[in-house]
């Protein structure tokens, strides 16, 4: 038998009763009517049904799923949500809450910085009661209290670790993942699954600093820029110098070949020749390709 179907009967036996009893009798009993009631735990939850009075004191052992249970007076069902629930730490009042909850935390340099965090989690039903034990509140105050504290602890270790440049720049990530890798580790043994941390905001840094990390990028990509040039134009200088040697090689190569068969020089010069006689020849020159044998 399941805890509803127990508390249902229960609920139905008590309903028998009163139906027996005469109307002065109800009386002093409809005082007591509103101190006992039913509770529900609504879909996508697991109910923690706590006990303050009698011998059955203290935190079932076991989950309620889905449905409406018999809560009498000193007894009263927590829920935990099973399905992935999110929550925003942030300095903005717009947010999820009017306080300023951003997380300030040190560069290994001790520079204060500051930034929004997001939280991604879920309650592992078979071990909800165990999480009760160990808060002994609602998700709401999980959340506000002891998951915060965990992510503030961690965010301050693993930031005083690195540089302000590092942080803002390319290991911003790699610091977000190791916090979230510590508080996972911590809230996994007790049901809490902490399924994603990721930053909500820019990370906050101080004016002057924020401009000299700018300037410096900014430097750093002019010199990379003025490096690409210098490649280029020696690139271009080699291109030309190898062209240039490579036809120079050409033609010595030609020369040679040239001077040591100038059958091959007579070949070009008749493929060239437009078979037009010159009309005038000085000093009785010989007319081109035409051999006197005599």
């Amino acid at each position: 038998m399941t805890d509803f179907d127990f508390d249902t009967n229960r609920a139905a036996l008590i309903r028998r009763r009163l139906l027996r009893l005469s109307p002065l009798a109800l009386i002093p009993l409809a005082a007591l009517v509103p101190m006992t009631s039913c509770s529900r735990v609504e879909p996508g939850h697991v109910g923690i049904r706590v006990t303050n009075f009698g011998s059955a004191a203290g935190v079932s052992d076991r989950a309620l799923g889905v449905g409406w249970y018999f809560t009498p007076v000193g007894s009263n069902i927590y829920e935990y949500p099973v399905y992935t629930s999110t929550y925003a730490w942030t300095a903005s009042a717009a947010e999820q809450s009017a306080n300023d909850e951003a997380f300030n935390f040190q560069d290994r340099n001790g520079l204060n910085l500051s930034a929004d965090v997001s939280v991604a989690y879920r309650v592992d039903p078979v071990k909800a009661p165990i999480l009760f034990q160990k808060y002994r509140t609602d998700m709401a105050g999980i959340v506000a209290g002891p998951l915060r504290n965990a992510v503030r602890s961690a965010l301050v270790e693993e930031a005083a670790k690195l540089g302000v440049e590092e942080i803002y720049g390319p290991k911003k990530g790699e610091l977000i993942t190791a916090v979230w890798k510590d508080v996972s580790r911590y809230f996994e043994p007790f049901g809490l699954h902490v399924e994603q941390l990721y930053w909500a905001s820019n990370i906050r840094v101080p004016q002057q600093v924020l401009t000299q990390i700018n300037t410096k990028i900014a430097n750093e990509q002019a010199a990379l820029a003025a490096q690409a040039n210098v490649a280029t134009v020696r690139a271009n200088a080699d291109a030309a110098i190898a062209e240039a040697e490579g036809k120079a090689k050409a033609s010595h190569i030609e020369g040679e070949a040239l001077r040591a068969n100038r059958e091959i020089l007579r070949q070009r010069t008749i493929e060239k020749w437009d078979g037009k006689l010159p009309t005038y020849m000085a000093g009785g020159g010989q007319l081109p390709f035409i051999v006197n044998k005599e």
